[in-house]
Parts: C-alpha cells; sequence; structure tokens
C-alpha cells in the first residue's frame, strides 16, 4: 500500500474510533439525564401549600394515672368487755349475738363460743397437741378453722362445735374470711387466695399492694362487702383492701387500746369480727384482756 493511502486508511479508523467513543459517551449521558428526570419529582420536597399542620396530641396511655389516696382512719372505741387472758386469738368472728373464736399455739388450741358482754366461754372445743389453729369463718351452719402448718381445716357444727368434716390444702394456714362467694385466705405473705367455700380448692389470688408494693405478713382477714380488712402480724395496723385489685384503700391505726401495764403482759393485736347491726368491729389480741367495739373515723 502506498504511503499516502496508508495514511488515509489510518485517519480514517482514527476517526471511526472517535466517533464510536463519542457516541458510546453520548449515550450514557442521555441515560443518565433520562434517570435524572426520572427519580427528580421523588426528590423534590412538596409544594409548601400541600403540607398539612399536624397537632401532636399525647394518647390517654401515656398519660399519667394517679391511683386514689389512701383513707387515712383511727379508732373510736364506744365498748370494752372482757376476754380470756389464755386467749391466744387467731381468728374471730360474730353472729347472732355470739362471738367465736380460734385459738392457738401447740397444745392449748380451741374453737370457742363466747358471750361478749362478759367473756364467759359458753362452749369450747380443743384441738389436740399436734395442731396450732388459726383462721376461723362461718359458712351457714357451719365454722371451717384453719391450722397453722398441718395444712388441715376442720369443718364444725355451729351448734355443739363438733367436727362433721376436715379439709385439706397446701401451704400455712394464717387468717380466713367469707365474702358470700369464696373464702378468701392469708398465709402471712402478701398473697390472698380465692377459695371454694366447700372444698377450700384454690379458685385465685391477689397481690396485696399498698402504693404499688406488696404488703407482707398479713394475718387475720374480715371481709365487709367487697373490701377485706387484715391485720398486719406484730403491727398496730389494720388495712383495707379492695377485694377485686387487691390495693390497699385504707389504713387503720389501732395503736393505744391497751395500756402500757396490758400491753406488757399480752402478745399482739389479732383478731377483727365485723357486727352488721351496728356497722362496728370487734378487735382483741393474743392474750388480750379486753375485747374493744369500735367505729372508724377519719384519721
Amino acid at each position: 500500500m502506498a504511503p499516502a493511502q496508508r495514511r488515509y486508511t489510518e485517519a480514517v479508523k482514527r476517526a471511526d474510533q472517535r466517533s464510536a467513543r463519542m457516541l458510546w459517551g453520548g449515550m450514557l449521558l442521555g441515560g443518565l439525564i433520562a434517570v435524572g428526570i426520572a427519580l427528580a419529582p421523588s426528590c423534590q420536597a412538596p409544594a409548601e401549600e400541600t403540607v398539612a399542620p399536624v397537632d401532636i396530641v399525647p394518647s390517654e396511655t401515656s398519660r399519667p394515672v394517679t391511683a386514689p389516696a389512701i383513707e387515712q382512719l383511727r379508732l373510736r372505741v364506744i365498748g370494752k368487755y372482757p376476754h380470756a387472758t389464755d386467749a391466744f386469738t387467731q381468728g374471730l368472728i360474730w353472729h347472732d349475738g355470739l362471738m367465736y373464736e380460734s385459738t392457738g399455739q401447740y397444745g392449748k388450741s380451741s374453737l370457742r363460743k363466747v358471750r361478749l358482754e362478759d367473756g364467759k366461754v359458753l362452749a369450747q372445743r380443743k384441738l389436740g397437741t399436734k395442731f396450732f389453729g388459726e383462721g376461723l369463718e362461718r359458712v351457714g351452719e357451719r365454722l371451717v378453722q384453719l391450722t397453722w402448718r398441718s395444712g388441715l381445716a376442720f369443718v364444725s357444727d355451729l351448734t355443739t362445735l363438733e367436727v362433721r368434716e376436715t379439709l385439706s390444702y397446701l401451704g400455712e394456714g394464717w387468717g380466713l374470711c367469707y365474702d358470700g362467694t369464696a373464702m378468701v385466705m392469708s398465709d402471712g405473705s402478701s398473697m390472698l387466695e380465692f377459695r371454694d367455700p366447700e372444698s377450700l380448692e384454690l379458685l385465685g389470688e391477689v397481690t396485696v399492694l399498698r402504693d404499688g408494693r406488696p404488703v407482707a405478713k398479713l394475718n387475720e382477714l374480715e371481709c365487709v362487702g367487697s373490701e377485706i380488712y387484715a391485720n398486719i402480724w406484730q403491727e398496730n395496723e389494720i388495712i383495707r383492701i379492695d377485694r377485686e385489685s387487691g390495693r390497699v384503700t385504707g389504713t387503720i391505726d389501732a395503736s393505744g387500746l391497751l395500756s402500757r401495764d396490758e400491753a406488757r403482759r399480752a402478745d399482739v393485736l389479732n383478731g377483727i369480727a365485723y357486727k352488721p347491726e351496728s356497722k362496728t368491729f370487734l378487735l382483741t389480741g393474743k392474750l388480750w384482756p379486753h375485747v374493744f367495739e369500735v367505729e372508724l373515723v377519719p384519721r
């Protein structure tokens, strides 16, 4: 090939290569521009007139819920009656003008029928040396008496106090009351158990809370309507509990019932019985010389 022709051929080849590069570059640039145009609407902020103002309103669940205040109560004594100082009171009930009492301690436990006015024990049945008597409640014509660590409850005839049946349960027995539907039972913890009044089968339970914290050492119980009154073991305080929620709705200062000399010879407060006819309470304690009839009044 002549030099001139060779130079021409090479020039054409270089021109074709430049054209190809320009063509591919143009195609790539055009593609990028097309993609940018396609994406542009989604990247743009909406026009100002299309943005509606939004009010942020806290939901009901985000607002703090304040629990009702716990009512502070004290006692007004309206009557004082004799009480047997050998009675280590564990359970106390009032029915048809008479007081029924369960007493504790091994070798001294008993079930008693007592006349309130003079403290006379009208009838008594001892439990035997192996049993420590605890909470007591009436269901119809039956008296149900717990024992501390034996896991047994004695069901007695209301009139004769004779044992008709023995029921069993797991755990310790402390306090007992009947709310018209279920037996409410304590075991010294912060838990209240609901049990079948015929069999003592466990039906449910609730934790007793004061300001969100569990209340331990729940002992003797008294059911009044939808509320449960409970002694706290070794304290001169009674608490009022909402049956459904377990929340403490009231506290009762029960200090000062005994004189200093009487308190030295006695043991702790324990024993609550409600008198529906006068809307008053009977209170006593282990080895106390008196039963007090009281009204609950604001502190």
